[in-house]
């Protein structure tokens, strides 16, 4: 099989020649743009033998001015996919899909609608901050916010066909929001699942396939459970939030199911190429070889070695 037959049959829950592997990391912060991110890319395939490249998205929707209350969401603008952020993260795309080698399963990552509509404000406030805010002026005033989420809903389903239209075989689709300590279950219905669903929704138009990552730690998983007809690759913090494989199978039935490896401790970042060898073969043996990804609960660190990422490949095929 080819790396992409590969995927694809996991996808399908059909067999496999042996279990697909898919890992990612941020690259350093001077090779995030232009050439230098391209390469990045190859060279990390090239180094893996990962059967998935995801390609990263760092060109974020655009800081604004300060947030004082609800209303100063009106200074989100509406996007298009000629806004500069779009235009390079497109052109990043394009360019890494001319170098890759054509047999990998490629994914465009599309940042959540929770993520991107805190983007704007991050760097000025802080992560937590924002998070905080966007809660706060939610339930102070809803109508702008809203109206800003829903402009910036708007563009990351433009940047979601044009990818698609490129050639990316999915989408890698950056979940938030489902933590207990922001939203509650109701809030989180209201206010995040229909941008979230409407922007998957949009990915299964445009002919990709979706790969759902669930970010973050403390999550009420169950809020994420009308997602399966929405997703064909479902990952989260296995290790963070103490919700195994084999309970992501009962909530995501209809799902491909991608992970098994915490990413900033345990055996993939501290152990020897042996325990991690492993450790693979025995989270392949527990959980079974039809309708799995191998992968971690969430990017890897940046100064990871690549020979770790390699070993865990190598180990999935035994």
């Amino acid at each position: 099989m080819t790396k992409k037959e590969r995927v694809l049959a996991a996808i399908r829950k059909q067999p496999v020649d042996r279990v697909p592997a898919s890992f990612s990391l941020h690259f350093p912060e001077d090779v995030r743009k232009g050439q230098a991110a391209v390469d990045a890319h190859t060279s990390f395939l090239k180094a893996t033998n990962c059967d998935v490249l995801k390609i990263m998205n760092e060109n974020l929707v655009p800081a604004v001015g300060e947030m004082n209350g609800p209303e100063d969401w009106d200074q989100v603008p509406a996007y298009t996919k000629s806004a500069p952020f779009i235009k390079e993260q497109l052109e990043l795309v394009t360019r890494t899909l001319e170098a890759a080698e054509a047999e990998v399963f490629t994914l465009a990552t599309i940042h959540g609608i929770c993520a991107s509509t805190i983007h704007p404000i991050e760097a000025r406030y802080g992560y937590v901050a924002v998070r905080e805010m966007l809660c706060e002026h939610l339930r102070a005033n809803p109508a702008p916010v809203l109206s800003a989420m829903d402009r910036i809903c708007d563009v990351m389903c433009e940047l979601t066909v044009a990818v698609a239209a490129l050639g990316v075989d999915g989408i890698y689709y950056a979940a938030l929001g489902g933590e207990h300590h922001f939203f509650t279950s109701e809030e989180f219905a209201a206010w995040i699942e229909p941008y979230d669903k409407r922007i998957l929704q949009t990915a299964r138009e445009a002919g990709v396939y979706t790969f759902l990552h669930i970010c973050k730690e403390n999550l009420n998983m169950n809020r994420y459970a009308s997602y399966d007809a929405l997703a064909d690759v479902v990952n989260w913090g296995v290790y963070e939030n103490g919700f195994p494989l084999a309970a992501g199978r009962e909530l995501f039935p209809t799902a491909t199911i991608m992970g098994g490896l915490a990413n900033h401790n345990g055996v993939l970042v501290e152990g020897s190429h042996e325990e991690i060898g492993g450790a693979v073969q025995k989270i392949i043996a527990e959980f079974g070889t039809t309708g799995f990804i191998l992968g971690a609960d969430c990017t890897l660190p940046t100064e990871i070695s690549y020979d770790r990422i390699r070993a865990a490949v190598q180990a999935a095929a035994l």
